[in-house]
Formats: structure tokens, sequence, C-alpha cells
């Protein structure tokens, strides 16, 4: 179920607030827990019914071995054990589902086989939630998450406004919010923080992400060989920021969402197109992740004294997983390693304190990125290649760009206003900070919020998925 959809907004959402608000009444807190957790069980059916119960069984079994492991006087080996059997239990699903496919498609290509490929659709949410729910169990073996309740439980794992892309919330950023009666305090604060938020993502997803997704995916899927220079400059930089403003727009959602209903959700997404560097830019794109991918991959490879050749190598190894994370293609493991390479080059002239003037340095980052995100947004290697050639062929002259801008105004009016808020404008997160009670509210963001979701809602006659269902 998509959040900037009628279904949502006018059908799901308005039935789940309104008990919630009538238990949270009744000062009931753990029938508010299992309310919210049987509507998030439901978002998800509602999306994935065909895998639903093979979700519910993971969440159940991996709470198993939290218990197993937690439990007082527990042998090693059994809690050895459990960790394994959850590892395993986790990336098997992720790796069948996900990638069983390129797997088969790569032993014919080497051995020159014929297995043919398997019917299998992508269970929505499974990148995100699966790690959440090994991030949890392995929490729990180094003694780092204390013993918490099923329901509790099912609640930081569910919960649907962070459930299918994220953020990766971590045990210490949401168990405490679900601690004893906190979901009971009314804080109007927040519901207008939380309507505000929502708002303002819900206008980056319809106003502004969707044209540019219709521009850019019809081109990436099948314009590429026809086109011209200027329409492929168009049809990068629309998907350039079209997976901003789709993934940023998710983010403001789910946050917003979060604070409705009493929980805080943790930032994930700052401004990346203003950073310096490219590890800067890391630090601020889809930022839950980046920091699982550290904790469980970076730091295990890199401890502090190491040389800068280990240095490399942990940051090229921990993007060439992300690379595989983000999709089952040989264009991601390509995007992973030369987004590695350059998150490498950074911190080498990091450590050799290289001063970049920012304006430069910004600057830089953004195109490099850019260009670099064909990689990503290519249906396959050769596909890139094409567009690469087409980017710095300019064929058409300048009569034939100014024949395709005259053709695409509409969407080259929507990457200009787009630039500009990107470029020049704060963003949603000074409304509710990691810490802190954010800015203060005025009549002026009542206003604004009631004219983002109007002017939302009135465009929201086509549903469009966010890009990172994919993933």
């Amino acid at each position: 179920m998509i959040f900037s959809s009628y279904r949502f907004i006018f059908g799901f959402f308005p039935i789940v607030f309104a008990v919630f608000c009538i238990l949270r009444a009744l000062k009931k807190p753990m029938l508010v827990k299992i309310w919210l957790i049987l509507a998030s069980l439901a978002f998800y059916a509602f999306g994935q019914p065909d895998f639903f119960a093979i979700f519910l069984g993971s969440v159940l079994f991996n709470y198993l071995m939290i218990c197993l492991i937690k439990r007082e006087g527990q042998k090693k080996w059994v809690r050895i054990l459990c960790v394994t059997l959850s590892v395993i239990e986790n990336i098997g699903l992720l790796v069948y589902f996900k990638y069983t496919n390129f797997i088969i498609e790569n032993i014919n290509r080497v051995f020159g086989s014929s297995i043919g490929a398997l019917s299998l659709i992508l269970p929505i949410g499974i990148s995100f939630f699966t790690f959440q729910i090994l991030a949890s169990v392995v929490s729990a073996y180094v003694g780092e998450l204390k013993k918490t309740n099923l329901c509790d439980y099912m609640l930081f794992i569910t919960f649907f406004p962070q459930l299918i892309v994220g953020p990766v919330v971590m045990h210490d950023e949401l168990l405490p919010q679900l601690d004893g009666d906190s979901l009971l305090r009314w804080n109007k604060d927040d519901i207008m923080r939380g309507i505000l938020l929502f708002s303002i993502g819900a206008a980056k997803k319809v106003i502004l992400a969707n044209p540019m997704i219709d521009y850019a995916t019809a081109f990436y899927s099948g314009g590429i060989a026809s086109s011209s220079s200027a329409e492929v400059w168009i049809g990068v930089l629309a998907f350039t920021f079209a997976y901003y403003f789709d993934f940023s727009g998710y983010i403001d959602m789910a946050r917003g969402l979060g604070l409705l209903f009493g929980i805080k959700l943790p930032v994930n997404f700052d401004s990346p197109y203003k950073a310096r560097d490219f590890a800067d830019f890391w630090r601020r794109w889809n930022m839950t992740i980046s920091r699982f991918f550290n904790d469980t991959v970076f730091n295990n490879l890199f401890g502090f004294g190491d040389r800068i050749p280990k240095l490399i190598f942990a940051t090229l190894v921990t993007f060439l997983v992300s690379g595989i994370w983000h999709g089952a293609a040989w264009h991601y493991i390509i995007w992973g390693l030369v987004c590695g390479a350059l998150v490498a080059l950074s911190n080498v002239l990091t450590l050799y304190r290289v001063k970049i003037p920012t304006a430069v340095g910004c600057t830089v980052t953004f195109i490099v990125m850019m260009l670099v995100r064909v990689l990503f947004d290519a249906e396959c290697m050769t596909d890139a290649i094409t567009v690469y050639g087409k980017l710095f062929s300019l064929d058409g002259g300048i009569s034939g760009f100014a024949s395709a801008l005259k053709e695409n105004l509409s969407v080259i009016g929507t990457i200009i206003i787009s630039a500009g808020i990107c470029f020049c404008f704060g963003n949603a997160n000074s409304l509710c900070p990691e810490r802190g009670e954010g800015e203060r509210l005025t009549v002026l963001h009542i206003i604004w919020a009631a004219f983002l979701l109007v002017l939302s809602l009135v465009n929201m006659s086509s549903v469009s998925t966010f890009l990172y269902f994919n993933f």
C-alpha cells in the first residue's frame, strides 16, 4: 500500500488512527500496541499477500531465537547456534527471492547450461526488514538488547511507517519509546509536526518525483537508442532528482506518520546533494542503511591504527556488498565498486588533509555522482555504456538541444524547480531532528501543510510506487 494514495489516506490511515486514539484515551497501552501490530500486519498483507505467511513466520522465528539467546544461564553453544540459524534463515530468504535467478543466469553463462529461471516475485521490504531483524538478534547475542516481550518486539519490527523502505531502526532507538505507557502521551506539537512532515513528503513524491519518474522510466526502458544527446541529459537529470525526491519524500512521510502515533523515527536523509565529498554523500543518503553496512562490514574489516591499504580494501568491500544489496545485476555491482573507489579517494584525501573549497567539492561531488548513477539506473551495462556515449556525443547540435528542450518543457521545469529546492533550501529534518524539539511551529506552518496536502491530493489520481520498493 502506497502512502501517497487515496486508499491509504482516506481508507487505511483514518481507521487505524481513530482506533489508536480511542485505545489511547482508554489508557490501555497493551491494546494500543496490539492494535498497531495488527494494523502493520494488515498493511503488509495488503501489499504482499503471497509472502505474508513467510514474513510473519520469519518475525516469530527470530523472536524465538532472541528468547533462547537471552535465557538466563543459556549455554554458549546454544547462543551461537541460535545466531547462526537466524543468519541462515534471514540471508537465505533474501538470497532465494532476490538473487536466485541472477545466480542461475550466471551459471548458464559460464557453463553453457540451460537451467530455467524461477517464477519469483521480490517481496516488498525484504531488504530492509531483514537487516532490522538480523541487527536485533545480533544485539541480543552481544548483550546490547535487554529482555523484551513479544508485543514490543513485534511492533519494533512491523511498525508500518518504516516497514517497507525504512529507515532501518535499531532497538535502542525504538524500544524505549514503547516502554510502559509511553504511547499514551498525547503531544499536540508532534501531531502538527507529523502532519506537516507527511504533507511535505507527499508533495515531494506526487508533485516533483512522479513526473520525472515517468519520463526517466520511459527513457531507460526503451528510448535510449533513439534518443538524442539532449534527451539523454534530460533523462539522466530526471532520474537524479526523481530518486532524491522519491526517497526523501517517503522518509518524510514515514517520519510524519511515526510522530502521529507518538513514535520518533531516525533521520535517514540529509540533503545529500549538498555533500562536500563522496564520503559525506553516503553519510547523508539512506543514512540508516549506510550505518548498518558500516557497523556490520566496514568495522569488521578496518580498525583504529590500520593503514591506508586496509582502509581502501574495507571501503571497497563495504560498497561491493551495498551494490549487491541494491540489486541482482552486474551493473549494481559495478556501481557499488565505483562508489567505493570514490569514497576511498575521499577518505585518503581527508587523511592527508587535502583542502578542497566547499563550492568546488559540492559541485564535483554532485556531477560525478550524477554520472555514476547511470550505472544504477540503467537496466544493464550495455545500456549504461550507450547512455555515456550519447551524453558526450552532443549529436543534433544546438538545434537538436533547442528542439528537445521545447518538447520537454514540463519535465525540464520540474528538474529546475527540484534543483533549486535541493541546493538553495534546507530540509524537513529541522521539524523533527534526532535531538531536541525542532523549530518552533507557527500559523504559517499550518497553512503550508494544508496547501501541500491539498495540492498533493489533487494530483494523486494515479498511484506510483516508490522507487526503493524495487530493492
